[in-house]
Formats: structure tokens, sequence, C-alpha cells
């Protein structure tokens, strides 16, 4: 169970061309968006690609320590996976791995979907632990929903959202 004591649900709807969907041990199509060095660069601040390993030891952590989905989009009828997200009480991950789908919402409504599930589940913040500063796509994201710079990192700065009422 990620999240002790918490059953994930298999779908979270986030609009009605949107939605999460919980992560079932099957992400080969996901190994494309790992391939792509910019995409990597953004995730891990490098451009190494990431091997079918690794993309599996990735997300084999992030199922075992928080609710990890699968972000879908409805085109021409059907479900079809665009990036991925992680909530954990420590973390919060994103990646939109088509680059289609970038700079279009995507990304802050998964986000905004996933802080509202922190809510209901009586957490009283919500963390990312790293955005790079050459990010500033997510830097961007992140704070326009409320996050604040919580302290510096190696390469970046983590961020903080409060969740509790004032």
């Amino acid at each position: 169970m990620p999240i002790e004591g918490i059953t994930q649900p298999e779908m979270l709807p986030v609009s009605e061309t949107l939605r999460l969907r919980k992560y079932d041990g099957n992400h080969d199509f996901a190994l494309f968006w790992y391939l792509d060095p910019e995409t990597v660069w953004l995730v891990d601040g490098d451009r190494e690609p990431y091997t079918p390993e690794l993309l599996n030891k990735m997300y084999s952590y992030q199922d075992a320590h928080g609710e990890l989905y699968f972000i879908e989009a409805l085109e021409n009828g059907r479900w079809i996976p665009v990036g991925d997200v992680c909530l954990s009480a420590d973390d919060f991950a994103i990646v939109i791995g088509e680059r289609s789908f970038r700079g279009k919402g995507v990304g802050r409504a998964a986000v905004s979907a996933l802080t509202g599930r922190a809510r209901t589940l009586g957490w009283n913040r919500v963390r990312v632990s790293d955005i790079y500063d050459f990010n500033a796509g997510s830097r961007r994201l992140f704070t326009s929903l409320g996050f604040r710079e919580e302290a510096r990192t190696e390469k970046g700065r983590s961020y903080i959202l409060s969740l509790e009422k004032e």
C-alpha cells in the first residue's frame, strides 16, 4: 500500500478530457518519454536516457512511497497516457511526457487535482523536493498554484504548499 492506511483510487477525474489512472505496473509505453533528452534534462538535470531497468526502478520506488498515476487525456474517444504524477508525503513529481501536451494546462490540472486529494486525506502540506533552476516551466506551474520556496537545493529549490486553513 503506497500511503499507509489509505486506499488509492483506481481513477481520479480531473476534467471531462483529463483523468489520473492508478499505476498498474504496466509502463512500457512511458519509456519513449524518458528516452527524450529534453524530458530527462527537466527531470534529472542530465540528458542520459533511461533504460527499461531504470524506468522500472523509478516507478517501483514511486509506487511504493506514494500514489502514482498516469495522466490520461481523452483524444478521439480514447484515453491516452500523456504523463505521470506521484504524490507522496515528502515529494510531488510530475512529468508531461508527450510534448504536444506541454504548456496546455495539463500539469496545472493534474497538480490541482492531487493537491485536492492531499486536502481530502487531511494533509497539512504538500512538498516538491527539488525543481531545478533551469526548469522555468515547473517553477511557474507550482508557484502559480501557491507553492512557496522552502529551501535551496544543489541545483534548484524545494517548494511547499500549506494546506492548513487560515
